[in-house]
C-alpha cells in the first residue's frame, strides 16, 4: 500500500517531468565560457599593470628631480640672500693681519656694517681694492676662475683678496691721523692710542704720516705693520691712501676655521675710548 502523505507517491503526488534544457545552452560550455573571460581579464590587468610600471618609475624619477631642483634652488636663493644682506665668507691669503689673523684663517662678514650698523675706529673690514692695491696673480683657467667666481658670488664659497683686502680702521672721516709722537705712538685726534693687536716686534709704523681722512674716506692699516700693504703705502696713489666707505663690505666679526681658532673678532673699544670726535 502506498502512502498518499509521502510525496512523489500516487497520481496526485507524482512528480512532473523534467524540463528539457534549452536548447543551444549547455551547462558545461557555459561554465568554461566564464573560467575563459576570467582569465583574459586577469591577462589585460597583467598587461596593463605592465605597460603602467615604466610611467610610474618615470614619475617617481622626474618626481624625485623636481624635488632635487627645488631643494637646490632654495639652498641657492637662501645662501645668496644671506650673502648679499647679512653674512660672507672671506679666506685670508697673506700675513698682512697677523698675529689677528693668520695665512689659511676663515672669517664671517657682517655685511649690516656699515649701513644698519655704525663703523668704529678698531674695526677689521674688508673692502674692496680701491685701485691697484693687490696685483692679483692667476693660475686658474678660463673655466675654473668662472666656477670659483660663480660659487663666490652666491656664497657657496669663501671670497679670496683676488679682489678684497682686509685692513684695521684706524681714521674715521674727519680723523687727524699721525704717526709719530716722541713715545713712537700713533695720534688720532692728538691722543697717543696703545694698540695691543699690532704684530709683537713690530713699530706702530714705520713711516711718518700726517693725515685728516676725508670725508666718506677711511685710514686703514695691518696688524702686521712691517708686512702690509695699507693706507701707507698708498699715500702717492690715486685716492692718497684713503678708502671709500662705499667700497667697505663689511666687518670681521667670526674667526670660524680653522676650529682650533674659533673666536669672535672683538673691537678694541679701550684702544680708541678717549679719542675725541673730529672738530667739525
Amino acid at each position: 500500500m502506498t502512502n498518499l502523505d509521502e510525496p512523489g507517491s500516487g497520481a496526485s503526488g507524482a512528480s512532473e517531468p523534467s524540463q528539457p534544457a534549452e536548447p543551444g545552452v549547455d551547462p558545461i560550455e557555459e561554465s568554461s565560457t566564464e573560467k575563459s573571460g576570467t582569465e583574459v581579464e586577469a591577462a589585460e590587468a597583467e598587461s596593463t599593470e605592465a605597460e603602467a610600471a615604466p610611467r610610474k618609475k618615470r614619475s617617481r624619477g622626474m618626481s624625485a628631480l623636481r624635488e632635487t631642483v627645488i631643494v637646490l634652488g632654495t639652498a641657492l636663493l637662501i645662501s645668496l640672500v644671506i650673502k648679499t644682506f647679512l653674512v660672507q665668507s672671506f679666506s685670508i691669503p697673506s700675513e698682512s693681519m697677523e698675529p689677528t689673523l693668520l695665512i689659511g684663517d676663515r672669517v664671517l662678514v657682517s655685511r649690516l656694517v656699515p649701513g644698519p650698523l655704525d663703523l668704529h675706529r678698531g674695526d677689521v673690514v674688508v673692502f674692496v681694492d680701491p685701485g691697484d692695491w693687490l696685483r692679483e696673480s692667476d693660475n686658474m683657467n678660463p673655466v675654473q676662475k668662472a666656477l670659483v667666481t660663480a660659487g663666490e658670488w652666491v656664497g657657496l664659497l669663501p671670497a679670496n683678496t683676488g679682489s678684497h683686502l682686509i685692513k684695521r680702521v684706524v681714521g674715521m672721516p674727519g680723523d687727524h691721523v699721525v704717526c709719530c709722537n716722541a713715545e713712537g705712538k700713533i695720534t688720532v685726534n692728538d691722543v697717543p692710542i696703545d694698540e695691543p693687536y699690532v704684530m709683537p716686534g713690530s713699530a706702530p709704523s714705520d713711516e711718518s704720516f700726517d693725515v685728516v681722512v676725508p670725508e666718506d674716506k677711511l685710514w686703514v692699516l695691518g696688524d702686521n705693520r712691517s708686512a702690509s700693504g695699507d693706507s701707507r703705502a698708498h699715500m702717492g696713489s690715486p685716492g692718497g691712501g684713503f678708502v671709500s666707505m662705499d667700497g667697505v663690505v663689511g666687518v670681521a666679526q667670526v674667526r670660524m676655521w680653522p676650529l682650533d681658532r674659533l673666536g669672535i673678532l672683538r673691537n678694541p673699544g679701550a684702544t680708541f675710548e678717549d679719542v675725541p670726535d673730529p672738530a667739525p
